[in-house]
């Protein structure tokens, strides 16, 4: 097995808690639309769930301070989510939420 260096373990845990912030989302869809569908449901707690395990790999590979900030992407997805499949419009008061979240975001998750 190839030797992973602590930069690239860094980045991978960015992904890592990137993917978890989607799938989060994504279980919080099928959530809303699981209140009158058990399926749904269920692949709700099935994303909701493999997100956790992939913020737990993160946390492993991350520091705390900077990984957990992009869980914050969770809440730009669910914008999205709302609009291409509920119906919610993406206002300007909501992309400029979502532009001032992402600035946050770069800013605590960077590191020199």
């Amino acid at each position: 097995m190839e030797h992973v260096s602590g930069e690239q373990r860094r980045h991978l845990g960015k992904w890592l808690m990137i993917v978890s912030a989607i799938l989060t989302a994504t279980g919080q869809l099928f959530w809303k639309w699981g209140h009158s569908n058990l399926v749904y449901m269920v692949i709700g707690f099935a994303c909701y769930g493999l997100g956790a395990i992939f913020m737990i790999k993160s946390l492993a590979l991350e520091k705390l301070s900077v990984a957990y900030p992009l869980m914050c992407i969770s809440y730009i997805v669910a914008l999205l989510y709302g609009d291409l499949f509920l119906g919610e419009p993406i206002t300007l008061k909501k992309t400029a939420a979502v532009v001032l979240l992402g600035i946050g975001v770069t800013l605590t998750s960077y590191e020199k």
